[in-house]
Parts: structure tokens; C-alpha cells; sequence
């Protein structure tokens, strides 16, 4: 249970795994240029689609979960001509202006000066702080403000939030359902933040398995990097591949095979029957609490 690790330790402090995967990946490639690629990284690239639900069929990485963000946002903008977001208050995705700009909390946000225009916010669906009083159970009335907020804008990019809040709230099935068909009626890509808990953390590899829908685009990171490479990726619809003559990422290491080594031991070491274990303690760790 990694209660103050920052989300990257789903397998473990130093797994040894890990560290021979990249030891062995620095003896034979430690660095690629972004104008080539390499084997490790062509390989995570197919692993994750392969793991992935739905169309979700392209990957660009990054060295950090921020400037995934970052991209992600470029490619809502480039795919739809629009440059307006809705996001979330109290949400988290990043230190950098554009991901403080989406992001909900006053510690980052305040005194910051001008954010980027457009950059909307909605109520996150909170059963503690709720604005819209439901009580012990979720109304909806959070997801229906999210269509309302849609309609009256009308020319919005993206829908972007975390699928579920890290400190956490976990939104009901049906919020991410009605979330996912508002974007879909009003032209707007739904792009969901699992950088904190991705691969495994909640039994599943991505959360949103969980809510049965597929968004636009994921972002993951933190633990991609076996809890000691900072390493994230941008996963999107194959439909989304609209931008082969301009630049959405171009990070010195945005391909470093050592830290694609990394990430494939990881996601080897997950499947390896971690996820049955996550499984087993997350429903004993539930029924002890409920006592």
C-alpha cells in the first residue's frame, strides 16, 4: 500500500526486475534522438495498445505526466478547432501553466496571473463537498451540470478530469456514462487523467475499465516507470492521428529506451499475477474498513 509514495510504486522500491531491465537496456541502447525511434519503445508502444480498451491505438511518450497533459491538450485543440476545456475544481494535473490552468487547486492556481483562456471548470462529482447537497447519493447533478456547461459554451475541445480523484472520490458507474455521451453529443473529445493510478492500482490496468467507457484520449505516467524512471504516455483513438506535420511533444527523452525497458518490466511484473493480488487485499482492505 503506497500511501505517500507519490503513486509510482505498484511494483515495489527498487524492484530488482526493473532495475536489471534497465541495467541491460543501458549496455545496449541508453539514448535515442527523436528523429529515429527504437525497439523498447515500438514495443511498450504496441504493449500498451494491446492492453488499452477500445480504439485506443496510438502512443506518444513523454518524460513526465505534465507535458502528457500538455500534449493531450494540443491534440484536443488540433483535432477540433477549438481551443476550450472544461475540467474540474480540486482537480490535479500538473505544475506546468497549461496543466495549472485545467487544474481545480488554489495552492497552484493562486497568484499565478493570467491562465490560458477557456480553460472552464465544472464541479467534481464529491460526495463530501457536494455543491448540489445530494447527500450520501450521487444525484447526477454534477454530470448534468457538465452537459449543461457543454451546451451553453458550445464550442468546447475537451472534457478533461481525473476518472477518479486520488484523495479519493470515487464517482458513481453511471457519472463517467453520461460524461462520455454528453462529449459525444456535443462534439467535444473526452480526455481522462490516470497518471496517478494506472496500471493495476484499482485492479484493473486503466480505471475507466471499471465505468465501461472509452475516452478520447489517456494519459498515464508515474508508475509506468517502475516506480523510478519519471516516464508517462499519451494514449489515443486512432482517429486522433491528425497532426503528421506538426509537433505535439518533441522532449529530448521522450522515447529513452532505458525508461521504455523500464515500463515493459513493469507491466510484466502486473501481469505476473499482481492484479489477482490487488484484487484479493483491495476487497479485504474494504471489508475491514466497512467494520
Amino acid at each position: 500500500m503506497d500511501f505517500h509514495g507519490n503513486n509510482v510504486h505498484q511494483v515495489g522500491f527498487g524492484n530488482p526486475r526493473v532495475i536489471d531491465a534497465i541495467t541491460e537496456q543501458m549496455k545496449a541502447l541508453s539514448f535515442c534522438t527523436r528523429h529515429y525511434t527504437n525497439i523498447p519503445a515500438i514495443q511498450l508502444a504496441e504493449k500498451l495498445t494491446e492492453l488499452a480498451p477500445g480504439n485506443l491505438n496510438k502512443v506518444l511518450f513523454a518524460p513526465g505526466g505534465t507535458l502528457a497533459i500538455g500534449m493531450a491538450l494540443k491534440l484536443a485543440r488540433a483535432a477540433t478547432g477549438r481551443f476550450k476545456t472544461i475540467s474540474m475544481w480540486d482537480s490535479f494535473h500538473g505544475a506546468s501553466l497549461d496543466a495549472i490552468s485545467i487544474g481545480g487547486e488554489a495552492i497552484f492556481r493562486s497568484g499565478a496571473g493570467p491562465l490560458l483562456p477557456g480553460a472552464e471548470h465544472a464541479p467534481p462529482p464529491d460526495p463530501i463537498h457536494c455543491p448540489f447537497e445530494c447527500g450520501e447519493r450521487c444525484s447526477l447533478r454534477c454530470a448534468n451540470y457538465v452537459e449543461y456547461m457543454l451546451e451553453k459554451e458550445g464550442d468546447v475541445a475537451a472534457v478533461i478530469a481525473e476518472t477518479i480523484r486520488s484523495t479519493p472520490y470515487i464517482p458513481p458507474p453511471e457519472y463517467w456514462q453520461q460524461v462520455r455521451a454528453a462529449c459525444d453529443r456535443h462534439g467535444a473529445l473526452l480526455i481522462l487523467d490516470e497518471i496517478p493510478h494506472c496500471l493495476g492500482r484499482t485492479g484493473r490496468m486503466f480505471t475507466c475499465e471499471h465505468y465501461g467507457i472509452v475516452p478520447d484520449m489517456l494519459v498515464i505516467g508515474k508508475g509506468l516507470g517502475g516506480g523510478i524512471f519519471p516516464f508517462a504516455a499519451l494514449i489515443a483513438r486512432d482517429t486522433l492521428d491528425v497532426m503528421p506535420d506538426r509537433a505535439l511533444g518533441h522532449y529530448t527523452h521522450e522515447k529513452n529506451p532505458v525508461a521504455c525497458a523500464a515500463a515493459l518490466a513493469t507491466i510484466e511484473i502486473l501481469e505476473d499475477g499482481i492484479l489477482d493480488h490487488v484484487r484479493v487485499l483491495g476487497d479485504y482492505t474494504l471489508q475491514r474498513l466497512a467494520v
